[in-house]
């Protein structure tokens, strides 16, 4: 990995640990957590009210995603769940409900703050059938064809090498299994440079792929019946789009 890539990996993982101290800290005050910042286009108001009443505050306060993954991957009962990036833990816990207790939902962080964060949510929550892994969506520390539905919120535009994610994500799912993710993504007209110009890496927007890049890269890394829907647009020629992808069967 390039100094540069180690560098604007630091630089994630000390946004979010920040994040996640500003959660915890605010939970000792009179009226709970405050939110993290973020404008209207991230965070726990794209979630539905019902959604956000099932969570600790800790797990709402502490939602930065772009998206709803647990709503388009369409979880089954006894479904093993996969979270990239999984942060405060919002979307582990509610895919830990919709799977049920003969599934199971794991969440991978690189961030110590956000682990001890989500494993508080979890407690918080009583939910019992979770399981989070210290580690990076580069190497996912799972074994091959363990998992139904891989989930992400947000969290791949952070990388800096997307090729592997997709390469990790195809492995670990069994075959059969599905990839449904909320991201930031590209029109094709905008060069790395003109998305770079719309906000900072840590941010998700510079580090978005274009539709065609995204598609082209899970298809090469196996994926079929890539499907790539905008839903709103987060800046200028860039969106929220729900990615879905499969894992052909054996």
């Amino acid at each position: 990995m390039s100094e540069q890539s180690i560098d604007l990996r630091e630089a994630v993982r000390l946004r979010y640990a920040a994040a996640a101290v500003k959660v915890t800290e605010g939970g000792t005050a009179c009226c709970g957590p405050q939110p993290v910042e973020a404008d209207e286009n991230f965070g726990a108001a794209l979630y539905a009210a019902d959604e956000r009443a099932a969570l600790p505050a800790e797990a709402v306060a502490a939602s930065l995603g772009c998206g709803n993954p647990t709503a388009v991957a369409e979880l089954r009962e006894g479904e093993r769940v996969l979270d990239l990036g999984s942060g405060g833990g919002a979307d582990v816990l509610l895919s830990a409900r919709r799977v049920g207790p003969a599934g199971k939902a794991y969440g991978l962080d690189m961030t110590e703050e956000m682990l001890s964060l989500a494993l508080a949510n979890a407690a918080r929550a009583g939910v019992t059938n979770v399981e989070f892994l210290k580690g990076t969506i580069e190497a996912i520390p799972l074994p091959a064809d363990t998992i139904d539905v891989v989930i992400s919120n947000c969290v791949i535009n952070l990388s800096v090498d997307k090729p592997a994610v997709f390469a990790e994500a195809f492995r670990v799912l069994r075959p059969g299994g599905r990839f449904g993710v909320t991201d930031v993504v590209a029109d094709d007209t905008l060069s790395p440079e003109q998305r770079a110009r719309r906000g900072d890496f840590v941010g998700c927007i510079a580090g978005a792929l274009s539709f065609t890049e995204y598609r082209e890269g899970l298809q090469a890394a196996g994926f079929t019946a890539v499907d790539i829907t905008p839903t709103h647009a987060v800046a200028d020629g860039m969106h929220s789009a729900i990615v879905r992808a499969t894992k052909p069967e054996a």
